[in-house]
Parts: C-alpha cells; structure tokens; sequence
C-alpha cells in the first residue's frame, strides 16, 4: 500500500461516500487510488465549489463534507468554500495536493503554502510529512473537524508521500489529543443558576442560533421550550430549530428579521442565548440585549461567549447535554400572559405591503412554493434579497 492508497482506506473507515473535486498532477495518485473504491467522484467545475458541494453535504446530512483539489491555484482556489464553512462552523476534511517534499519552499510550478494561506479559516491543518503519520492524522482530521465547535480542517500531502510505501496500515479506533478535549457538557452549577433566573423571570425569550442545528439539540429545545411555555426566536442560520408553524416560534431576529422576533428580543427580561455568536446580523446593538436583563449565553465554543455581548450566565457546552441536563431540573413558571402578549404583537405587526398584482410577489410565491413542498424536502437560498424572502416566508416543518 501507498500513502495515497492509505488515504483513501481511511475514508472508508470514516464511512465517507462520495469526494468532490478536481484532479491535478498533485494529488493524482489519490484519484487513482480512489477508482478501486465505492466511494463516488464528484467532478465539479471550479475548486472553489468542491468545497461548497461538500459543505453542501454536510448541512443535509450531518456527517463531514470530504473535498479534494490539487497543489496551487487548485488549492488557493478551494479558500472562499473554506471560510465559507468555517464561518457557518459546518465540519469538512479539505484534501490537497502539494509539490514533492523537497521542493517545497523552492516555488516550483504550482506550489502555494496553503497550510499557510488558509490558517484563518481552518480549525487545524496538517501538512503530511511521512506517509506513515497517514491513519493517524485523518483520524485527527474528521475527530476535530466533528467535534466541538464543528468546522474545516485541511490535510496537505506532497505527491512524494502520497507515492511512498504505507508498510503497516493500523487505523486508529479512537483519538486522544492533549490539547484539544472540547467541553461536551455544561457545568451542573451553571444550569441551576439558570432555572434559577427562569423562575424569577416573568419574560424570558430563548434565542436558538445554529449551534442548536449543528449539535442536534432541536428536539430537545422544542421539548423544554413546550415543557414551561417559552418562546423561541431565531438567528438565519438557526431556522429550523423550531417548526415555523408552531405556536411558541416567533420568526427570525435581526435587521431582516419579523418585527415581532425583534420586539419579543427587546421587551424579554431574560434571554437564553443557545448556539449563536451575537453578530451584527442578529443583534445589531448588543448593548440592547444586555440592559436590563439577564443574559445567558450557551456555546460548545468558549470564545465565543462574551465576545459581543457580556453574558450574566456564560454557559459552555454542547446544547443537546445542556437541554438535556435542563430538561431534568424542576422549574415552576409561568410566562402564558407573555405568550399571549407576543401573539398579539404577532397579529398586530403583520406585512402590511400591497403588492402589485400584475407582478409576481416574491413573498407569496415562497409562501405558496413551501405549501407545495414535501416536509422533508430541502429548499436552498443563495445569498441576497432571495435569502430574505426565503428565511421570513418558507414553512420549515
């Protein structure tokens, strides 16, 4: 076996499917490789979209998006899918090529640090030196890039080292890394101070980002936000935490959001924060949700808390252990008349538009476009004015 045979064993262990990618002189002896496989080639047209295929994957189903390019402008190509993903923390392993070992640093033909190049948007990356270290460093790759914070993590391997002799191929079956043992779940202390808070409050709003996706948490949310009657607003990317139909959902917040998520987001006097980084597209002013009310603030990412907006109760952990551990504690509330006061602003801050009837109205036509659509089908919204008809009018069920 050689090293680029070893990768490609590795990728059946991990259960991988299907690669998108473009091949090159680099990272030939992979492709190679991977005709002997089940796994499926995806060819696409620009390196740049292996990365969102893969991305693309991984949002649908769950399990890491696997990408591969070539040495150079193939691989310099695959960083806007990249910082795509890691700003979407959507977990990927990102495969490519590099010039033969000795020669790197030389700037011979189609030579890039990549490693270099895409530090700032990978959550690791590895640059193979010895096709030895080849098991034990994919088996990192798809631990870290599905673990804690998801996110990519890019694997660089010389065509040298993928052309070398693999003389004992063991892939590992767990991984231990010293410095990095993310936090899974949340501190017992922390989650009492909360149904603490909850059961002092008299409107509290929870606020589900796309973490709560990310960790599959949604059932759990849904649970413990029906269990005590507390409403549910969302970021864009956690649309889907909550069924748009159900009667405790109150739309989208932010700049383009439902004026009534806003309104339930101002007027609460306690936030629960679960899987959302507090960004300008959410919460413009952060300052706002910060006066006057308690603020929890619950991420599997430690960094992320506190670094837009102060939190009262700083929570780390993986969202479905925290509802879980949540679910378990007594809480004695009552926030019905809330309830009804954000149905009544719901009813009163309706789209007021008149739209042209001779046009096709983007609004309605979503709306009518989801009634038609099987519930589990999947509805995609490139970026844009389209993204906002999308995100305030398509029925997730």
């Amino acid at each position: 076996m050689n090293g680029a045979q070893a990768m490609v064993k590795c990728l059946e262990n991990e259960g991988v499917e299907m690669v998108f990618g473009y091949p090159g002189v680099a990272i030939c002896p992979f492709y190679d490789s991977l005709l002997d496989t089940d796994i499926k080639s995806v060819l696409i047209r620009t390196e740049q979209n292996a990365a969102h295929a893969a991305s693309g994957l991984a949002r649908v189903t769950g399990k890491v998006g696997v990408c591969a390019v070539t040495s150079g402008p193939g691989a310099t190509n695959l960083i806007t899918g990249i910082a795509t993903a890691f700003a979407d923390s959507i977990p990927l392993v990102c495969i490519t090529g590099q010039v033969n070992s000795e020669l790197i640093g030389s700037d011979v033909f189609q030579e890039a640090d990549i490693t270099g190049a895409a530090e700032s948007f990978v959550k690791y990356s590895y640059l193979v030196k010895n096709a030895e270290d080849i098991p034990q460093i994919f088996k990192e790759a798809f631990y870290i890039a599905n673990t804690g914070r998801k996110g990519p993590v890019l694997i660089d391997v010389p065509i040298d080292v993928q052309n070398a002799p693999v003389r004992k191929f063991k892939y590992p079956d767990s991984v231990s890394m010293r410095t990095y043992k993310p936090t899974v779940k949340g501190h017992i202390v922390q989650i009492k101070k909360v149904i603490a808070e909850l059961e002092k409050a008299k409107r509290p709003v929870i606020c589900a980002g796309g973490g709560v996706l990310l960790g599959d948490a949604q059932k759990l949310l849904r649970e413990f936000s029906h269990r005590h009657k507390i409403p549910v607003v969302t970021t864009m990317m956690g649309i889907g935490a909550m069924q748009t139909e159900d009667p405790l959902y109150f739309g989208m917040v932010g700049n383009n959001g439902a004026p009534c998520a806003n309104r339930a987001m101002n007027e609460a006097d306690m936030i629960i924060m679960v899987g959302a980084r507090v960004a300008d597209r959410a919460v413009n002013q952060p300052e706002i949700i910060t006066k006057n009310k308690v603020l929890v603030h619950m991420d599997v990412d430690p960094a992320e808390i506190g670094k837009n907006a102060g939190p009262t109760i700083p929570l780390v952990g993986d969202a479905k252990h925290i509802f879980s551990d949540m679910l378990e504690q007594e809480l004695d509330g009552d926030y019905s008349e809330w309830v009804v006061c954000l149905q009544e602003y719901e009813k009163t801050m309706t789209d007021t538009r008149k739209p042209d009837p001779a046009f096709v109205d983007p609004a309605e036509f979503v709306r009518r476009l989801s009634d038609k659509m099987e519930q589990d089908a999947v509805y995609v919204a490139d970026v844009g004015q389209n993204q906002i008809w999308s995100c305030r009018n398509c029925k997730i069920r």
